[in-house]
């Protein structure tokens, strides 16, 4: 993708038109390729952008080093969710996932390898996919979003093998309970749903929104994040970023903060949070907030830590939101640079 010029030089229809994207881009979604030292990013014009984050952070790094090594249109429409497996990188958008080779993106190669849909109600539906989530004991994929429902596919088959049916509105969330195994669901009905993966059963309903500790009725319902660490779970939205005993069901600590979180994860003892506003959020799991580091976008949307064994010098935090960059974090305290679409 070529940079927008400044504004003094006279610019091309292209230029402009490129120079606009870049002003109202969002990107959805994050993951990091097998290997460690590549950073996939996708925004709502359906692009995919390869970083190669061992240059970014080299000691000889240069600015075009914060650019993407490629950029393809990987979906009509946004990009919502991405995952990686030892291969592939799985994207999501409306109504369906592609799969695309890690080792021929590397080669500057785009290819689609597959693309699946799940199995709608009707042909005419074509409902966001927000979630995709890997089982690796089952070699599977949980894709979840607006048709209200998870659908699990075998990645060795490609085929869909169920669907678990509770949520009454549309999906925005998931995360997985290895040990269980179960997996958890949260969404616009503001439930958090526990599904058991041997009976494709929902075994547990958390309807956080009626626990009075945690409604914000000003801000709704919503679950738009969750993170689960073997019996706890932190979820937030509309209602407070809370952190949860599972096997009670009883809330544990609510964390102060008044804007809707969007992305939490749990990272050694801390909880690391983001949503509405610039920084990235770090909570003590007694609900202290150890720090807030400030990034470049006004909202963020997504996290992720790089912790793959393969490429400990490439071993950061990034963030990503409303806006073309990609903040990049070396160490938890402070934001090192960004990363630009």
């Amino acid at each position: 993708m070529e940079r927008a010029v400044p504004l003094a030089v006279p610019l091309g229809q292209t230029e402009v038109f490129q120079a606009l994207q870049r002003l109202h881009m969002t990107i959805f979604s994050q993951t990091v390729s097998p290997c460690g030292k590549f950073l996939a990013a996708g925004n709502n014009y359906g692009q995919i952008a390869i970083f190669s984050l061992s240059a970014a952070l080299s000691s000889e790094a240069k600015e075009e080093s914060k650019n993407p090594v490629m950029t393809f249109q990987a979906h009509d429409g946004p990009v919502y969710s991405m995952v990686s497996t030892d291969r592939h990188l799985l994207s999501a958008g409306d109504g369906e996932v592609k799969a695309w080779l890690w080792a021929e993106m590397l080669k500057k190669g785009c290819k689609e390898l597959w693309h699946r849909q799940p199995p709608y109600r009707t042909s005419l539906e074509v409902p966001e996919i927000n979630a995709l989530l890997l089982v690796p004991k089952e070699n599977s994929l949980i894709l979840a979003g607006g048709d209200c429902q998870l659908h699990t596919m075998d990645l060795e088959t490609g085929t869909f093998t169920r669907v678990l049916r509770g949520h009454t509105d549309y999906i925005h969330c998931l995360a997985l309970r290895e040990r269980s195994p179960e997996v958890l669901s949260g969404g616009e009905d503001g439930a958090v749903r526990l599904w058991d993966l041997r009976t494709a059963k929902e075994v547990q309903t958390i309807e956080v929104y009626k626990h009075e500790e945690c409604s914000r009725p000003h801000n709704g319902r919503w679950i738009g994040c969750l993170a689960t660490d073997s019996d706890w779970m932190v979820c937030g939205g509309g209602p407070a970023l809370t952190l949860w005993h599972l096997r009670s069901s009883t809330p544990t600590t609510v964390f102060p903060i008044r804007a809707p979180q969007k992305h939490v994860t749990f990272y050694q003892d801390l909880i690391l949070s983001a949503g509405q506003g610039r920084c990235v959020n770090q909570w003590q799991l007694s609900g202290e907030l150890k720090a807030q580091v400030p990034g470049s976008s006004p909202g963020l949307l997504s996290l992720s830590l790089n912790q793959q064994p393969a490429a400990p010098e490439c071993k950061v935090l990034t963030a990503a939101g409303n806006s073309c960059r990609v903040d990049v974090f070396t160490n938890l305290g402070y934001r090192a640079f960004s990363l630009s679409f």
